[in-house]
């Protein structure tokens, strides 16, 4: 798992693993939104995390198939692509 933020505000969390191509893009798509969010006068404190579904056999057998899958504290957002229009509402949202 890599995080680059604690504990506070909004809570991205993208579930993937290793060699996968859709979370790659998944990644940059995030990233790219959480810095536009960030910025914006007001905007939400956003922390950011990976984890690997190989890491836990659970979220293997729930999301295996569904990778990259998106939660926003805590509950699923999206999987397979992220929609930047509709990732960035939902931060908004949350702010």
């Amino acid at each position: 798992m890599t995080t680059d933020a604690p504990g506070t505000g909004i809570r991205i969390t993208l579930l993937g693993k290793p060699g996968c191509h859709l979370c790659d893009d998944a990644r940059d798509v995030v990233q790219a939104v959480r810095d536009e969010v960030q910025a914006l006068p007001d905007g939400p404190d956003v922390a950011y995390e990976e984890a690997s579904i190989l890491d836990d056999e659970r979220m293997r057998e729930q999301y295996a198939e569904l990778i990259p899958v998106l939660l926003i504290d805590g509950v699923e957002h999206a999987h397979w692509r992220v929609d930047p229009v509709r990732l960035k509402a939902a931060l908004l949202e949350r702010a």
